[in-house]
């Protein structure tokens, strides 16, 4: 994704005042935050040389540099594996779009056993590619096709999202966030450029989320989603590798065990018949 790599230092550049880092401030800026050549004299390269980086021209940039910007704009570690992803991008000339990987059976069974939490697994472009009875009872992924099973898609493109999670823009932004993540992991995925694209032409907030460059693992948390069947239901996640498929990752919601929402989870998924959660398409 061309680009990407000047835009976020940019970004980063941008919120740094100037006196945060013993830089007077006085004088008229033309730019917010730090100036390249400010980022160079505090990271200790010469001007060229960061003008050459930030505009993607340094391939063999090299760790102690990154390491250095990344000091010096304070990026945290995901921000800083980002930059290092961005500015040696790993390239697999005539690579071409592949269909969704399928989940090992084991996976499935392992998804299957999970009776008392919605899980799926998805991929690196955020497709659902199995999930068990339960989390089809919440998302309803036996009832749309597997372009649909996308979660950036439903977030911004789905008409209901906005009512299905009470706490949209923060799901919207998070989405966003780990989006450019798995962007700067798999720069040349003509699939996920894609995706981008879609998403960037369709959707008037996703452009403005995607332009801020947010960067950030949606690895825990809490999801809140209100379920036009059993109401407002109130989930922590954990999100695990699948160590064996590297571009698949489990996720699992895990509702506080006697809580009212996994009273109205259980009663949901007695309302349900067990369905095989996989894309077989």
């Amino acid at each position: 994704m061309d680009g990407d790599l000047g835009d976020f230092l940019r970004s980063r550049r941008a919120r740094i005042r100037p006196e945060e880092v013993g830089l007077p401030s006085h004088g008229r800026r033309r730019v917010p935050g730090l100036r390249r050549e400010e980022v160079a004299q505090l990271a200790g390269v010469s001007v060229d040389y960061y003008i050459r980086v930030e505009q993607g021209r340094g391939p063999s940039v090299s760790d102690a540099v990154l390491d250095a910007i990344a000091r010096v704009l304070r990026l945290d570690e995901t921000e800083r594996a980002h930059l290092h992803a961005v500015a040696r991008p790993r390239r697999q000339r005539g690579r071409a779009a592949a269909p969704a990987p399928r989940v090992r059976p084991g996976v499935q069974v392992l998804l299957d056993g999970m009776d008392h939490s919605p899980a799926f697994v998805m991929n690196h472009r955020m497709d659902i590619l199995a999930w068990n009875a339960l989390a089809d009872a919440v998302f309803h992924y036996t009832q749309t096709s597997p372009e649909e099973r996308n979660i950036p898609r439903h977030v911004f493109l789905d008409p209901t999202a906005s009512g299905f999670y009470p706490e949209w823009h923060a799901v919207a932004a998070q989405c966003v966030a780990h989006l450019r993540v798995l962007a700067g992991r798999h720069a040349d995925d003509p699939g996920l450029t894609s995706l981008v694209g879609e998403l960037s032409l369709r959707s008037e907030d996703f452009r403005r989320l995607w332009a801020d460059h947010p960067v950030a693992e949606c690895a825990y948390g809490v999801k809140r989603i209100q379920h036009p069947v059993a109401g407002l239901l109130t989930f922590p996640y954990e999100t695990l590798a699948v160590t064996a498929d590297p571009e698949q990752t489990l996720l699992v919601y895990t509702p506080e065990p006697g809580s009212e929402t996994a009273e109205r989870l259980a009663l949901l998924g007695s309302w349900t018949s067990p369905t095989v959660g996989a894309d077989r398409a």
